[in-house]
């Protein structure tokens, strides 16, 4: 069965002190056949509350990877950060995506205003299934991540959430990916872009 993790590389840069946040691919013959490293990266500095520089740690990477092939249709790999950028998402959809992936560690304070709204807007705007692996609860003393995993349909409606509570095991989401459910969408909605009065990108 295939299966797509969130892992930490060492940087191609043998001079480099920082590492890859990559999501993997990995296929049904436990192949990695597809390796995207996260474009934007997370510097918060918020007045009289958390702050953080992915930037101090994290290399980013250069590329839009095109949506490649499973058994649920043509995935768009991105990660967390990754989501306030609408671009990414709509060059993927520009590419035949039908499944947008964001696996993220949203911080508390900013998944409660923007989790869901962010991702039920990647779905709407790009017609697409949204798959959200969250990570939840503490990761030590002085970070902690919001949870919510959840998966959306290309109409923005919630398909499966999982809570944002503190767990003592984990927990696994099932939900349906339904293709003809995302013609059906597509059709009813076509997005027909005005290139002639704005460039795609």
């Amino acid at each position: 069965m295939p299966i797509s993790v969130g892992v930490h590389e060492p940087s191609d840069n043998p001079d480099s002190k920082r590492i890859k946040n990559t999501l993997l691919w990995i296929n049904e013959n436990g192949e990695i056949a597809n390796r995207y490293q996260k474009l934007h990266l997370f510097d918060l500095e918020m007045e009289n509350g958390p702050n953080m520089r992915e930037s101090n740690t994290i290399e980013p990477g250069n590329e839009i990877l095109p949506p490649f092939d499973s058994p649920l249709g043509k995935l768009g790999s991105m990660i967390c950060f990754d989501l306030r950028f609408p671009e990414i998402a709509l060059a993927l959809k520009r590419q035949h995506a039908d499944v947008l992936l964001y696996p993220s560690a949203f911080m508390p304070t900013t998944g409660k205003a923007h989790w869901l709204p962010l991702l039920r807007a990647r779905a709407i705007e790009c017609t697409s299934y949204v798959i959200a692996a969250a990570q939840v609860g503490a990761h030590n003393e002085k970070r902690s991540s919001y949870g919510h995993t959840i998966v959306i349909d290309p109409w923005g409606e919630v398909v499966a959430e999982l809570g944002g509570e503190k767990k003592d095991e984990p927990e696994v989401i099932f939900a349906e990916i339904d293709p003809e459910k995302l013609k059906s969408v597509r059709k009813a909605l076509p997005l027909k872009r005005r290139t002639d009065v704005y460039p795609e990108v």
